[in-house]
């Protein structure tokens, strides 16, 4: 009597175990996307504790690829990752198309995997050497793509494993040179600018050194008759915006303001110091208004977190003024 080989748990149960850890990746990245998409600032523990986190991430030139939240190319990769794990257990075929539908999803399975786990060891080195942030989700999406490539690796019996090595060598050198690609045009030197003539410029900030109590960082940008029009126009309506002064994201929004309009902004008490050693420091104040994290404007009783382009605090604040700003987020 031939006593049949029983099959390994992992050869039965990796589709299911790709297709959960899919799902959890597609959950993550889609709130990651509205939060982006609505401008909703997302924090995290790190930053709660005074350090750079999620919303630092999101806020950076890496959060955004061809113009849309970088989030939302991750969904769409972990639901292509969810169709091919699952196709074959509810796609009713004969034993011959289901042979081949297997086979098939196996290898986008196993491509799909490879170009995720690059891009996400990529943005895990930028988030260590760059950014500089602790992100839990970018973690976690990272850990996501590695265990889907080692159970689609695991998960079944391979015939060729060579092919395996050398389909992991072509879409990783195509992965990581179309990222480097993507990413070619990010400046990391520190306070930074994109700028195109006659439009406006993009502002980053890095700091080099440690902030003055008194002031931060000095801002070394200046200001346009917009800015300095709307910086008068949120001060006649009682807008708040409430900082540290160690907090980077505090200076970027000093940044798209201009040297000029922000002087206006600090010496007509829109601001509000919420570091208790910072100059005019006012904790007391920050904590009646529930902020949780800087900055955060209050205008006309609704909170806005995170650092805000002019366009949106103009909108938000019903500014009617030029809005030919000179900078942006």
């Amino acid at each position: 009597m031939i006593r049949r080989r029983s099959t390994p748990w992992i050869h039965k149960w990796s589709r299911q175990l790709i297709a959960a850890i899919a799902g959890l990746g597609a959950l993550t990245t889609g709130y990651l996307t509205i939060e982006k998409l609505t401008g909703n600032t997302v924090t995290c523990p790190a930053q709660q504790a005074g350090f750079k986190g999620c919303g630092d991430v999101l806020s950076s030139p890496w959060a955004t690829v061809l113009g849309q939240p970088l989030a939302l190319f991750g969904l769409l990769a972990y639901l292509s990752m969810l169709i091919f794990a699952l196709a074959p257990l509810v796609l009713k075929s004969g034993d011959n198309n289901r042979k081949q539908i297997e086979n098939w999803t196996w290898w986008l399975l196993l491509v799909g995997a490879i170009a995720m786990s690059i891009f996400s060891g990529y943005l895990m080195y930028v988030l260590a050497t760059q950014i500089k942030a602790i992100c839990p989700y970018c973690i976690g999406s990272a850990i996501f793509s590695l265990s889907m490539l080692v159970l689609t690796i695991l998960g079944r019996t391979w015939e060729d494993v060579g092919q395996i090595f050398f389909t992991a060598l072509i879409v990783g050198m195509v992965t990581l040179i179309g990222t480097l690609g993507i990413y070619s045009g990010i400046n990391t030197s520190g306070d930074t600018v994109t700028s195109t003539p006659g439009k406006p410029v993009q502002i980053s900030f890095t700091p080099k050194v440690n902030p003055n109590p008194e002031f931060g960082w000095e801002i070394t940008t200046t200001s346009g008759e917009a800015e300095i029009a709307l910086a008068n126009h949120l001060a006649k309506i009682g807008a708040k915006e409430y900082v540290a002064y160690w907090c980077p994201h505090c200076h970027e929004q000093k940044l798209l303001f201009g040297k000029e309009a922000y002087k206006i902004i600090d010496e007509k008490d829109v601001k509000v110091e919420c570091a208790p050693d910072g100059l005019k420091g006012q904790p007391d104040k920050c904590k009646a208004a529930n902020i949780q994290g800087f900055p955060t404007w209050i205008i006309n009783g609704k909170p806005y977190s995170g650092v805000q382009n002019l366009d949106e605090l103009a909108k938000v604040s019903n500014y009617t003024g030029a809005r030919n700003f000179k900078y942006f987020k």
